[in-house]
């Protein structure tokens, strides 16, 4: 072969060595046809690639070509060690013209040691920094030969080495960024949940870790809890920490629809379904279309449309009011009810269907009361967020201002805290907060603490007052309605009223 032809066939192989290299990110993949390559223009019986495990300091075989899967794992070796030990630890190519009249050759793959073959090991080098080795056995040739070929095996070992760096670098990043992406998930509390989701009580902690964890999928979420409580602001951060995050987010409440509606404005309707549709109008399933929609109080969805929604929520499509095309959409619904959704199905009120379709992922929102270590850092936020907007004065909570939001059992929960620090920052004239801005029911555990008669009438009264003193609060100083709170009548109510010297007024 002349000089030319020599000249083609390693443009050849290199041509091919570098194409294999770019095909893919893992060199588990690539190795192998470059070792291929290499048997096919060099006449190499056999070849290996190893590596230096940097950690135990032993050099193995990350691929082969001509070797058994049993003879590659008998190969081990330490720096030093062989001529592949002794190749990694200097950086040093090594030619060995006949395999047998080397002493320095193991053997530990167990192919033998032929006169008639020689063996080229060369180190690969990523920077200054040997990480492995590229060996061929070929049959005997003339040094000049041999020469040539190990120049070629070096450009090739250098080749590899780069694409090792390069590779190794963006498997860097790519961890740099998991791992940043882990952080900002776990950092939850802080960058990802809305401004006004304050809290880091267990509770709260539990139910951050679940928004981490349903956020990035596609599964449907329902929100449990209390009125009051902040399943808005929970469905809030599962939209704006998913891939929907850029879409739409939508939000309906179903108690607030009256029931000849809810079909409408769920799924819209064209012109002429009904009375008053004069034009057509889009659903709030069109309009959440990529992104997320919300269906707060999902518990009140009457019976006739919890079919349909049931519909949606596993085809995604539905038609609008009035109309037999099918529209096709792709929304997230995120639920929230404070019903019992298994006690309405138990009673046949609710789909038992639907309410499995809604419950994927339930996240249970807990009441203010069992997290009280929650109170007051909500309240600060409170304060400093109406004190911003009403330009107030207000700056501090006195000491027995943070007491009697600290006793107090807010049966409304955080809207009802939020209520009443707005209203103190409202007629509150300097920058203490003191108790006399605070809602009649927190003054009024005042009197609860008076005093020292411990005496069961005493305490019995004290919880009754209490209880009475919620109901109340709860229902906006409507007797009637706290008479059903607390599953009495108004009149009995009325007369624990005039006997406790409670004014219902004081509530509203």
């Amino acid at each position: 072969m002349n000089e030319s032809e020599t000249t083609a066939r390693e443009l050849l192989l290199l041509y091919e060595v570098s194409r294999r290299l770019d095909e893919s990110l893992d060199m588990r993949e690539v190795v192998q046809p470059v070792l291929e390559a290499l048997a096919r223009h060099m006449g190499m019986n056999y070849g290996t690639l190893t590596l230096l495990h940097r950690d135990t300091g032993q050099i193995l075989i990350e691929a082969a070509h001509g070797l058994s899967d049993g003879q590659s794992r008998r190969a081990k070796y330490q720096l030093g060690e062989g001529v592949t030990g002794r190749v990694i630890e200097t950086g040093e190519p090594v030619i060995v013209p006949r395999k047998s009249e080397s002493p320095l050759l193991l053997d530990r793959t167990g192919r033998g040691k032929s006169p008639d073959t020689a063996f080229l090991c060369v180190p690969i080098k990523i920077d200054h920094e040997v990480v492995g080795a590229l060996s061929v056995d070929t049959p005997t040739k003339p040094e000049a030969e041999l020469q040539n070929d190990l120049r070629l095996l070096c450009i090739v070992a250098s080749m590899i080495a780069q694409a090792v760096k390069l590779r190794r670098a963006a498997l860097e990043e790519q961890e740099r960024l998991a791992e940043e992406n882990r952080r900002l998930r776990g950092d939850l509390g802080e960058r990802f949940r809305p401004a006004n989701m304050v809290g880091n009580s267990h509770e709260m902690r539990e139910v951050y870790q679940q928004i981490v964890q349903v956020a990035p999928t596609n599964a449907t979420v329902l929100i449990c809890g209390e009125t009051g409580t902040g399943k808005e602001l929970v469905a809030q951060a599962i939209h704006y920490n998913s891939d929907r995050a850029q879409g739409p987010f939508v939000r309906v409440n179903c108690a607030a629809l009256p029931e000849a509606l809810v079909e409408s404005e769920l799924f819209g309707h064209v012109r002429g379904a009904y009375t008053g549709a004069v034009r057509d109008r889009k659903g709030r399933f069109e309009v959440a279309n990529g992104g997320t929609l919300f269906l707060d109080e999902v518990g009140d969805v009457p019976p006739a449309i919890q079919v349909k929604l049931l519909r949606v929520l596993q085809e995604q499509e539905f038609e609008r009011v009035g109309d037999t095309q099918l529209i096709k959409v792709n929304v997230r619904v995120v639920a929230a009810t404070h019903r019992d959704l298994a006690v309405m199905v138990a009673n046949g009120r609710f789909r038992e269907d639907l309410f499995y379709r809604l419950n994927v992922f339930p996240i249970y929102v807990p009441p203010l009361r069992r997290r009280r270590s929650d109170i007051m850092p909500l309240a600060e936020h409170f304060l400093q967020l109406y004190t911003k907007r009403q330009r107030s004065r207000a700056k501090v909570f006195s000491a027995e201002a943070r007491r009697r939001l600290l006793a107090y059992s807010w049966p409304g929960n955080v809207r009802e805290l939020e209520n009443a620090v707005e209203r103190a920052v409202l007629i509150c004239n300097s920058e203490t907060i003191d108790v006399q801005h605070l809602p009649p029911a927190l003054q009024a555990l005042e009197n609860e603490s008076a005093g020292s008669d411990n005496s069961l009438a005493a305490q019995v009264s004290n919880l009754e007052k209490k209880l009475i003193t919620e109901a109340l609060r709860a229902a906006g100083g409507n007797i009637t309605a706290a008479a059903r709170v607390l599953q009495t009548t108004p009149r009995i109510l009325a007369y624990k009223l005039r006997k406790l010297g409670m004014d219902p007024c004081r509530f509203r």
